[in-house]
């Protein structure tokens, strides 16, 4: 299978193109091809969004948004067999597969409601028989470009909420993860939705990526990754005056305070630390936990994570993938040596799984390492894979402290009983996500994600902050006194 472009509602057929395979992470074997464009690609895609944009834009929201819940609809329709291909391609177990799908389905839903709001204000004018209001308008065209970890769902925080405000838009899928774009364009294409609203291009950031950066009709660059590439996106957009909007990388801690509930911790720390494999933004990479309560803690991990099944996520009974090559594979493993070399002390895990089966595909094994020094690098930089520290801390103000001491800033948890510890942690905890006696994962749509610091740079997917990604505000003054009237001057 050969994965083209998808422009003006036409898959572009390509007479001389490179591609390059779309391997299951699971085992190893090529499961498609996808295509390498080029920036005269990228040129391509914009003409035909910017056509497009001016008759999407007349388009009443309450209409836009009825594509939207036809969107939905077949998302709904098809879930089993998103969450398959989702699953094959990237490599989560097919029970967080289908959480996956269900959230885009959920936003389709949520965004198409938001055609019937897309609030603005009015307020009274400082001068008589003058009226004041803002409204949103539509930017124009808006290029998208988002990760492996969650192929569809960030797609459908990004996509869902321009389409619905009458923009249309250029989606760059990671070339790992390209299947779930290709199904999405042939739901768009089954809606009947307007030619070039929705465009994808495949390809590297490299190439596709800074092409669509530099293109000067793209007006907004949305953009879901890693921090390092993010300084790169912000700096590019920057130059051409793009409004940017970053979610990027996260160092996220559960604090565990000596009165927590310790069953109900191990569970969140479980699911959030080796959901995904630990290829989540959101991941738990740090347990803050209260030396009262540290011995017991860790040995109800280690107990908890000798029962976790290890394989391929289309198997119903497994509970972890793999992670998604080779190279991250490598990644995970040089971490490993830091923290022995720190000093750090190996409770479970930290070995590269080669036996049957497994060898074939990229897995590693749920790592948990304990007496890790807070500033260490271990403790302070992003590993995205399954490996967590324990961090000693003997209140609730040092846990703060150290777990504010990253330079991400996207989620966080407390686990504790005391009414007066919750609140102090959720006003005190520098990031943008605050869980109470919950894991780090597990936001919903209709509340704005997204984080401080190196995790972003103040904009928001999802909710109805997302409308302000991809909607400028406009000022509208009505004055029906028949006069002149100058404001701060006539009424002062």
């Amino acid at each position: 299978m050969r994965l083209n472009n998808y422009i003006g509602g036409a898959w572009q057929e390509a007479d001389v193109a490179t591609y390059t395979a779309v391997t299951n992470p699971a085992t190893g074997d090529e499961i498609a091809q996808v295509r390498l464009s080029t920036k005269e690609d990228v040129a391509l895609a914009v003409e035909a969004a910017k056509k497009a944009q001016k008759e999407w834009a007349l388009v009443p929201a309450p209409k836009r948004a009825d594509y939207l819940y036809e969107i939905g609809r077949l998302m709904k329709e098809r879930k089993e067999h998103l969450s398959q291909v989702l699953t094959t391609e990237m490599g989560k177990v097919i029970e967080e597969a289908r959480g996956e799908v269900q959230e885009g389905i959920d936003m389709a839903f949520y965004m198409a409601g938001e055609g019937r709001r897309l609030v603005g204000e009015t307020v009274p004018s400082e001068l008589q028989n003058k009226f004041a209001m803002s409204v949103r308008a539509p930017i124009g065209v808006v290029g998208l470009i988002t990760p492996w970890n969650f192929p569809v769902a960030i797609a459908t925080w990004k996509s869902f909420p321009a389409i619905v405000a009458g923009n249309t838009f250029i989606w760059k899928p990671a070339t790992e993860t390209p299947m779930m774009a290709y199904e999405m364009a042939l739901i768009f294409e089954k809606v009947g939705l307007l030619e070039g609203v929705a465009n994808i291009v495949f390809g590297s950031g490299a190439d596709v990526g800074t092409a669509m950066i530099e293109h000067p009709d793209i007006r907004v660059i949305s953009f879901t990754g890693s921090t390092e590439t993010g300084r790169h996106v912000a700096e590019i957009g920057g130059r051409h005056l793009k409004k940017v909007s970053l979610e990027m990388g996260g160092k996220n801690a559960v604090i565990v305070m000596d009165d927590a509930d310790i069953d109900l911790a191990v569970e969140g720390i479980l699911w959030s630390a080796f959901g995904t494999a630990g290829q989540r933004c959101t991941a738990c990479s740090r347990v803050i936990v209260h030396k009262e309560v540290k011995e017991e803690l860790e040995r109800k991990l280690v107990a908890q994570m000798a029962d976790l099944t290890i394989g391929n996520g289309l198997d119903e009974t497994v509970k972890i993938g793999p992670v998604i090559n080779e190279k991250a594979l490598e990644k995970i493993s040089n971490y490993i040596e830091i923290g022995i070399e720190e000093g750090a002390k190996l409770l479970a895990g930290g070995h590269i799984l080669k036996d049957g089966e497994l060898g074939n595909g990229h897995y590693f094994e749920p790592t948990l390492f304990t007496n890790v020094k807070w500033d260490s690098r271990l403790a302070q930089e992003e590993i995205f894979g399954p490996v967590v520290s324990l961090i000693e801390v003997t209140s609730l103000e040092e846990a703060i402290e150290v777990n504010n001491s990253v330079k991400y800033g996207l989620s966080s948890s407390i686990f504790s009983q005391d009414v007066n510890k919750v609140f102090q942690a959720q006003r005190d905890l520098d990031t943008g996500i605050v869980y109470v006696n919950a894991g780090t994962t597990g936001a919903e749509i209709h509340l704005p994600f997204g984080g401080t610091k190196g995790t972003g740079n103040g904009h928001r997917d999802s909710g109805v902050a997302a409308l302000d990604v991809f909607t400028e505000w406009k000022s509208v003054y009505v004055d029906f006194s028949g006069t002149l009237q100058r404001a701060q001057i006539d009424n002062s």
